[in-house]
């Protein structure tokens, strides 16, 4: 599994410095994990393996074990609700109101910007 981390750290610093470096509009971590799905498409033309191969690679058992983790970040962000509970239940309203807003907005644009491609792209009747 040490080299599986040692894999997953090293595109995500190659990612970060990517990111930092180029002024890239997306988190290093992101670019990394582009870079690391790039990498493994690539060796996969010059190598072929399946998903069973790789879940029993080195990269795959710390991607597994990290994995198994995860609930574990989810912790911090519960005691910060817990502990804003008096904030939430003043500015709760206004809270909802603005997700429930900024989800319609969302949708909407999603919409305009889809249905603008379609015209601009052009569909055929077939397809």
């Amino acid at each position: 599994m040490i080299l599986g981390f040692f894999l997953l750290l090293l595109f995500q610093l190659v990612g970060e410095v990517l990111a930092r470096g180029l002024s890239l509009p997306a988190p290093g971590p992101v670019v990394g994990l582009d870079l690391l799905i790039a990498a493994l498409a690539l060796y996969r033309r010059w190598r072929p393996f399946n998903e069973e191969a790789l879940a029993a690679s080195e990269l795959g058992r710390a991607a597994r074990g990290l994995l198994g983790a995860l609930p574990l970040l989810f912790v911090p962000a519960g005691v910060g609700v817990v502990q804003y509970l008096g904030l939430l239940r003043d500015q709760g309203l206004a809270l909802a109101a603005a997700l429930v807003v900024s989800t319609v907005l969302t949708l909407v644009v999603t919409v305009g910007v889809f249905l603008l491609v379609k015209r601009l792209v052009g569909t055929s009747e077939g397809a």
